[in-house]
């Protein structure tokens, strides 16, 4: 049999080690397996209309929500325009990744503010969400104050935004439009050359199981990218990784070949070391942070958890190339990541046995 092998990471501009910030970290400990959400009655309404207070850039004094503890919102230190490299193919698919982002507080607004500079020279065409988009109270006034005003620039511009369900989200968050996830907890949908598998990691049940194996046997994209909210791989101190989840979905993902897996939950961005050929990203630092959480492990290849960030991937035939920017504008991980080969499937030995 012929396995899917981890290829070599080629670093093209920063190969970070871990930022280790000097504010208290989050209390170590796993977290507890997630637990089945209770679905309200009432669907959220979307708003519309112009906003009636604040600007993109400067929250509402309302929004402003309580931290969990050993987390801040707090911003601090200058920015300056993102210091962001242009697309390198002509029709790669180009997207953002954004996570645990709806606190409504100013550090949310000033991600927001960079992530739309950034695509004045990064134009991507859509952003992924991996989870905790809306913090706390999720009135029709909330999806304003924590989602359509601090993007209302994108927004504007018809750039859509692909959400997963992360452990402070209500579920009935799937019926929200600006949201696109058509009122269903796990969804597909592709982009170029690329599929993107949707879960809802707060409940991973049978019949989600056999819907993520129904979808990627049936897949025959190049790029296979799933997101969803908790991470299989953490180096997170108040986390960590999720076995549990690790055990139900990481078979398929080897056995179908995804290629790349975002994630959120932690707050802070790490890129995993390449685990069983797939690439491993959490982006949970659009919003809140946890300074000095990610604790050294084996697991590392690079982290950062000083400030808020956000990712900016282009997916091209051969390779993925990814920077991540920090709400100052700067870049802290850049590199490039070639497609691995595909694993073998019975399908295939057919395939060759008729020749």
């Amino acid at each position: 049999m012929h396995h899917r092998h981890p290829l070599p990471v080629l670093i093209t501009a920063i190969a970070l080690s871990v930022a280790c910030a000097s504010a208290t970290a989050e209390q170590a400990g796993q977290q507890k397996p997630p637990q089945q959400q209770q679905t309200p009655a009432t669907p959220p309404k979307t708003t519309s209309g112009p906003p009636s207070t604040g600007t993109q850039g400067t929250p509402p004094p309302s929004t402003v929500a309580s931290p969990e503890p050993g987390t801040t919102t707090a911003t601090s230190g200058p920015t300056r325009p993102p210091a962001v490299a242009a697309p390198t193919q002509k029709d790669g698919v180009l997207f953002a990744v954004i996570g645990d982002t709806g606190t409504g507080t100013q550090s949310q607004y000033d991600i927001g503010k960079q992530l739309t500079a950034a695509r004045a020279t990064f134009p991507f065409e859509f952003v992924i969400m991996v989870g905790d988009n809306i913090y706390g109270s999720e009135r029709p006034q909330d999806f304003s104050q924590k989602f359509e005003k601090p993007y209302q620039a994108l927004l504007d511009a018809k750039v859509p935004f692909y959400a997963a369900l992360g452990n402070h989200d209500d579920p009935t968050q799937r019926y929200y439009k600006p949201f696109n996830m058509n009122g269903e907890r796990y969804y597909t949908y592709t982009k170029g050359n690329a599929r993107f598998f949707v879960l809802d990691s707060n409940y991973m049940d049978a019949k989600q199981i056999k819907w993520l194996e129904d979808q990627l046997s049936s897949s025959n994209d190049r790029w296979k990218i799933a997101y969803f909210h908790h991470p299989l791989y953490s180096s997170g101190g108040r986390h960590g990784s999720e076995t549990d989840l690790r055990t139900q979905v990481e078979p398929l993902f080897v056995k179908y070949g995804v290629d790349v897996v975002f994630a959120g939950h932690e707050h802070f961005y790490e890129r995993i070391k390449p685990q069983k050929g797939i690439y491993y990203f959490t982006e949970g630092g659009s919003a809140k942070i946890a300074k000095g959480d990610i604790k050294k492990t084996t697991l590392t290849a690079a982290g950062f958890d000083a400030d808020f960030s956000f990712m900016l991937t282009e997916l091209d035939k051969e390779a993925m190339r990814f920077q991540v920017i920090a709400r100052t504008g700067k870049p802290v991980d850049v590199g490039m990541l070639p497609l691995a080969p595909d694993p073998k499937r019975p399908s295939d030995d057919k395939t060759r046995s008729s020749q």
